[in-house]
């Protein structure tokens, strides 16, 4: 009875691997009210923890004195930075691990747990004493809270992207996909809006550097309850739902290694992309204040407002995809970020006044929105439904914290170094490096593992 069982199963399963791909599309998929719904409460926790995670960077300006004090302005910063990068270290372990959790468990339940572990991080980043308190614990518990983090958003990207990939339409993807880096970089014009808040109306500069730097944090904490909640109700996916019956050894490293073009891809591709990415977003800020000499102030409000510019520009650049398919747009972010990387950072370095500064910092994040806008979906499109969330997150997150997360470790050591161009050529190798990816990958649009 039992091999007739095991017979039977194989042939269900058999019928359905054949089955063609229109029909497996037309199976399970949700109508497009609950598709919206599902969007939108898989974005709205991606939001919560990269305002999280972005809200580090944003008040590092203010509570690196209180962590690493010290006399040497670029050198606190680098202190800060370093702990930044610490945090990118986990996000490999955070990729794997949430990763399999996504694949065996459903993307569903992944996402809930990394949510509650980004607001134990950020709690703890808010409670912590100051150097002067507690001495060299300071630094110790704010180097914890940031590897609790970094686990959290390592974890976040590969479910969340195959997330918002699987509950898309098939001829939307990139528009519906395209909403990550939306909520990606709202999180961080969150954590920018609420230092303008702050600076503008609320706290006087001295109370900001005091104690006003913690506030964000308990925002955040209390952010990520409420995402919890509402990840809690979202749907699973039908290609998960598919891919329990298909496969028992999903989402284990032995299952991605069979894989290993497509992992190589996703490194060469993330390689120059979440470098430029991290170099004109979240560096900028402190490259306007530390080498252009802009106020604080001036510099969050460039960095507010160009941001804002790019998050709505991914929409857009991901329905444009779905029209001409995803490797021309990822070819032009390529060629562009190799001839201009250089004269753009060359003329933010010595320009003078705000508006200059906003129009070129513009000119950088239009160029890499050929590569934030559909990044997740071609990742997702690369991988089949049993080892999709751990192929995406696990690749992306070794080089993210390789390179996206050192980025400014790199840049204010060089600065230091009294070298600062050596960066913008670094940043220009990277992305040179992506584009010989770019021109020998097959358009995934045309060639997606997606197909339920």
């Amino acid at each position: 009875m039992c091999s007739r069982f095991c017979f039977g199963l194989c042939h269900d399963i058999s019928i359905f691997e054949t089955m063609p791909r229109e029909t497996i599309q037309t199976t399970h998929i949700p109508d497009t009210k609950k598709r919206v719904k599902a969007i939108i409460g898989g974005s709205v926790g991606n939001l919560v923890e990269w305002y999280d995670w972005y809200a580090y960077s944003a008040f590092a300006l203010y509570f690196s004195p209180v962590f690493f004090p010290s006399a040497d302005r670029t050198a606190q910063l680098l202190n800060a930075a370093g702990i930044f990068a610490v945090g990118f270290l986990m996000r490999p372990i955070g990729g794997w691990l949430f990763g399999s959790i996504a694949d065996k468990a459903g993307r569903k339940k992944a996402m809930t747990l990394s949510i509650l572990l980004m607001s134990f991080g950020s709690l703890l980043i808010a409670c912590t004493p100051g150097y002067k308190s507690i001495g060299v614990a300071a630094p110790v518990l704010l180097f914890m809270a940031r590897l609790l983090q970094g686990l959290s958003v390592g974890g976040e990207y590969g479910t969340s992207a195959t997330y918002l990939s699987e509950m898309a339409s098939h001829n939307r993807r990139g528009f519906y996909s395209s909403f990550q880096y939306v909520t990606l970089i709202g999180g961080q014009l969150i954590a920018l809006g609420i230092q303008l808040l702050l600076q503008k109306f609320l706290l006087t500069p001295e109370q900001l550097h005091a104690w006003g730097w913690r506030i964000p944090f308990v925002i955040g904490a209390l952010l990520a309850v409420v995402a919890f909640y509402i990840r809690s109700n979202l749907e699973e996916t039908a290609s998960f739902e598919h891919s329990k019956q298909a496969r028992e050894n999903r989402g284990t490293i032995g299952e991605l290694l069979k894989h290993p073009r497509a992992v190589i891809t996703v490194i060469g591709l993330t390689l120059g992309g979440t470098i430029a990415f991290y170099t004109y977003s979240v560096y900028m800020q402190k490259f306007l204040v530390n080498t252009v000499k802009l106020t604080i102030d001036q510099s969050t409000l460039i960095s507010f407002f160009s941001l804002l510019l790019f998050a709505l520009l991914q929409p857009a650049f991901g329905l444009l995809s779905d029209r001409i398919g995803r490797k021309p747009l990822l070819i032009g972010f390529g060629i562009s970020g190799t001839l201009c990387t250089v004269p753009l950072l060359t003329g933010i370095s010595i320009t003078t006044g705000m508006g200059s500064a906003f129009l070129l910092i513009m000119c950088g994040l239009l160029i890499v929105s050929g590569y934030t806008s559909i990044n997740a979906v071609v990742k997702a499109e690369l991988f089949p439904a049993e080892i999709r969330a751990l192929g995406v997150g696990l690749p992306y997150a070794v080089t993210t914290a390789v390179f996206g997360g050192t980025a400014e470790v790199i840049a204010l050591y060089c600065k230091q170094l009294g070298h600062e161009p050596w960066f913008y050529w670094y940043v220009t190798g990277c992305i040179l490096i992506s584009l010989l990816v770019y021109a020998s990958m097959k358009d995934t649009k045309t060639h997606s593992k997606i197909t339920v």
